[in-house]
């Protein structure tokens, strides 16, 4: 908030060129505040992907989970103009990768009612299909 007022103070004292490091900070700051809410939100879609691949089931409270995660990872992601995207694909493919380690560490705890260390759990799933199955589903109208 304090930038704003910082932001003011230099337009008003005419100094546009300062008043342009604030704006990019600004945006920067914007747009980590996206990344960290797409993050988690991509947390438990992985998560709810990895109990499936893991199990070979999935409930309707899994599928739920995921569709609306998709969602909201969707709206996080799409510029208020409608016409482009905050991250673009490969961005949103290093947010899944990081996010990775995180879900399987909470699915660890989940699956065969958390017999598997997460280590062992890495063993049992496929984790490029997993972020494949991912950006297919994000990238999907549906």
């Amino acid at each position: 908030m304090e930038e704003l007022f910082i932001l003011k103070d230099l337009l008003l004292k005419g100094d546009i060129s300062g008043a342009l490091v604030i704006v990019e900070e600004l945006e920067e700051m914007s747009k980590k505040d996206i990344i960290n809410n797409i993050r988690s939100y991509a947390i438990i879609l992985l998560l709810h992907l990895i109990k499936q691949q893991a199990e070979n089931r999935t409930t309707r409270s899994w599928d739920i989970s995921i569709r609306n995660s998709v969602l909201e990872i969707q709206g996080l992601n799409e510029r208020p103009q409608g016409n482009s995207f905050y991250l673009s694909v490969e961005e949103l493919k290093q947010v899944l990768e990081k996010a990775y380690t995180q879900a399987l560490n909470k699915a660890s705890l989940e699956v065969a009612e958390g017999v598997y260390e997460p280590r062992e759990l890495s063993r049992l799933v496929n984790k490029e299909e997993i972020i494949d199955r991912c950006m297919t589903l994000i990238s999907s109208e549906d």
